[in-house]
């Protein structure tokens, strides 16, 4: 979907942007340089605020993330 710091952060940007963007972490496995995260994350949708549970499955190389992966729950409206 995307490849390389240009392109992600394109692709992100109106993300970012919205103002009631929020992640908590509630849990957070690391094997050698596989991590994976599982978060709650609060945003907006196109048909309203709410919360969705997100995997990312991150490896990283060197000090920076070399691929990430990201398994999505299903979405909850407020």
């Amino acid at each position: 979907m995307a490849t390389g710091r240009d392109e992600i952060r394109a692709r992100i940007a109106s993300r970012f942007a919205e103002p009631n963007l929020h992640a908590k972490l509630l849990q957070r496995s690391a094997m050698g340089n596989i991590v994976i995260d599982h978060e709650e994350v609060v945003r907006n949708f196109p048909e309203g605020a709410g919360t969705i549970e997100m995997i990312g499955i991150y490896e990283v190389r060197a000090g920076f993330i070399h691929t990430a992966s990201f398994i999505f729950g299903a979405k909850k409206l407020d």
